[in-house]
């Protein structure tokens, strides 16, 4: 069973196998302003995924209205194809319910089977539907509602 957390400080030297082209002081930095749970003023929060005492990956929200979040999941390396993605993502969606969003949008490249597959078994629809992103990735828009 994992859990999720905000980041502290002393997280900096356990990311740093993840971010290795950043400094303990720049990732410090990093979980600085992830804990001002804003950016371009709009909510948005980074949590820790906790599984047995260790920092397995991250997920964050962002707000784009006030009914509207996405969720964005990343479990490192070692810990991905365990079933840590969607339970983070059900702890995540319960959060994003208690703070009053209504909507989980998500973005996901056309070429991304297993975030494909992660969201339908969460109850996420598409239209099928793809366009071009700005990064020039094919991308779906995902849809839950969270009432």
């Amino acid at each position: 069973m994992i859990a999720l957390r905000n980041f502290v400080k002393e997280d900096a030297s356990s990311l740093q196998k993840e971010y290795v082209d950043m400094s303990v002081k720049e990732i410090e930095d990093m979980i600085c302003e992830w804990n001002k749970k804003q950016i371009n003023d709009k909510y948005f929060e980074m949590f820790a995924i906790i599984f047995d005492k260790k920092i397995i990956g991250t997920i964050s929200l962002y707000q784009h209205s006030s009914e509207v979040i996405s969720i964005g999941p990343e479990i490192f390396e070692l810990y991905r194809k365990n079933g840590f993605a969607k339970e983070a993502m059900m702890h995540a969606c319960k959060i994003a319910r208690e703070k009053g969003y209504k909507i989980v949008s998500q973005q996901i490249r056309t070429n991304n089977i297993a975030s494909i597959a992660l969201h339908l078994s969460l109850g996420f629809e598409t239209n099928g539907l793809t366009y071009t992103n700005k990064k020039g990735n094919q991308v779906a828009i995902y849809l839950k509602c969270l009432i």
